[in-house]
């Protein structure tokens, strides 16, 4: 875990006509219920009067550019919801996989602007074929969806001629300390992820952008989040973690231009130029021991975190945002902030002026069958060189932080993401042309 976190889920769209109690409904049973109603979603919707209405584009308060110089779903500000997933290339044909690229391209930017995946849509294509769009999120807004791909190291091997184009920087991860990786929670030759204000835009994204992908790609493993854990933007407060504690006040934001240029954004002569104006994406997802932490007096979980509960203030001072002051003594001199401490160690102080731009989600994904709650935080972040920064930054954190007796990591991922794209482009064009 890094110092990044997550409020209350909030609804942004009118209660009107039943939708927030699906999206209740939707947020509880996860992925399943889209995947049950679909074919009822479609099958209701028969008049032409709103058929009409659910082609036209959101508002552009509901919507986030999809072309530009950077991906969105980076620097915007952190949506509510998220929908995560990677992708086993299963085509052995280097043309089938940029087919597939550009019919994502022009699919999320669609979804993007509230629009169906495809031109026909859920309802309006032949009765006889599948629909082009699986239909849940006709009568929603697009509720600032942003899509956000990744290529990881697996895609660079002798399948597509890619080997030569790998990014030095995109490396394998090293073991760290206290891991318990599962295989199948890691890795990926590709990666979405879905951020959006309602969780039924993000799965529905997802399912088909997967759905245009079948005979091209597989699913390799998802994960679902709710109540962002960290925020992107001044204009944010900042959100609480499932431990209690606010998250990521320390967190890049996008309004400091300098410090993206400086941590997130990958500049020329970094790497290969297909690169130059990308960043390089880190998954994690992280288990929370929440019974054994609920269990730890006040004290111990604020000397842990080394900050208050209450108000997020460093300990020591009385702000939230009051600067981190590692000097200040405590009772017969030992610094207020103990070595072992959360905020210590992520501090850039400690790492040598090391920064990340997080972008995580809390997750609680049922019962581990023990009666404990599998949740947690899926840990994302946006840096510009993970040797030089995620990965001295786990280190410490993995071989000293206390926190670790009650956190276990058992997912991963490294992806590289493309700069944005350009009216006429597709998602990673500049690679395939190298």
């Amino acid at each position: 875990m890094s110092e990044a976190a997550a409020d209350q889920p909030q609804d942004q769209s009118s209660p009107a006509n039943g939708r927030m109690s699906r999206r209740r409904l939707f947020g509880l049973a996860g992925a399943g219920a889209a995947l049950a109603g679909a074919g009822a979603a479609a099958g209701v919707i028969a008049d032409h009067a709103l058929t009409s209405a659910v082609a036209q584009p959101a508002s552009q308060a509901d919507t986030v550019p999809f072309w530009g110089e950077h991906q969105a779903g980076i620097t915007t500000p952190a949506q509510d919801r998220l929908h995560f997933v990677a992708f086993d290339v299963t085509t052995k044909r280097r043309e089938d996989l940029v087919d597939l690229l550009r019919r994502w391209t022009a699919a999320a930017e669609r979804m993007t602007r509230g629009l169906p995946a495809t031109e026909d849509g859920a309802v309006n294509g032949p009765a006889a074929a599948p629909p082009g769009d699986t239909g849940e999120a006709l009568d929603l807004s697009a509720a600032a969806l942003t899509l956000t791909v990744g290529f990881g190291p697996s895609l660079f091997d002798d399948r597509f001629g890619l080997a030569g184009a790998r990014p030095a920087a995109l490396v394998d991860l090293p073991s760290f300390p206290k891991d318990d990786l599962d295989p199948a929670r890691c890795g990926g030759d590709l990666c979405v992820q879905a951020c959006a204000n309602d969780p039924q835009v993000a799965v529905h994204a997802i399912r088909n952008l997967a759905r245009i992908g079948f005979g091209t790609v597989s699913v390799r493993w998802s994960q679902l989040g709710f109540g962002r854990t960290s925020s992107t933007s001044t204009s944010q407060v900042t959100p609480r973690n499932m431990f209690g504690f606010k998250d990521g006040t320390n967190n890049i934001k996008a309004e400091d231009t300098d410090a993206l240029r400086e941590h997130v954004w990958v500049r020329p002569g970094d790497g290969p130029d297909w690169m130059t104006g990308g960043t390089y994406l880190v998954a994690r997802r992280i288990r929370m021991h929440i019974e054994t932490w609920d269990r730890a007096p006040l004290s111990e979980q604020e000397a842990i975190v080394g900050r208050k509960k209450g108000s997020g203030a460093p300990l020591g001072q009385v702000d939230e945002f009051d600067p981190v002051d590692l000097h200040v003594g405590g009772a017969g001199g030992a610094p207020l902030i103990a070595a072992n401490a959360h905020v210590r160690l992520a501090a850039a102080e400690s790492l040598g002026g090391v920064r990340i731009l997080r972008r995580g989600y809390n997750f609680t994904d049922g019962s581990d069958g023990l009666g404990h709650l599998d949740a947690g935080l899926f840990f994302v972040c946006f840096n510009r060189d993970p040797r030089t920064q995620f990965i001295p930054m786990q280190q410490a954190l993995s071989s000293q932080d206390a926190m670790m007796e009650y956190i276990q990591h058992n997912g991963s991922g490294l992806f590289a993401c493309p700069p944005g794209v350009r009216q006429g482009e597709f998602w990673g064009q500049a690679l395939f042309a190298s």
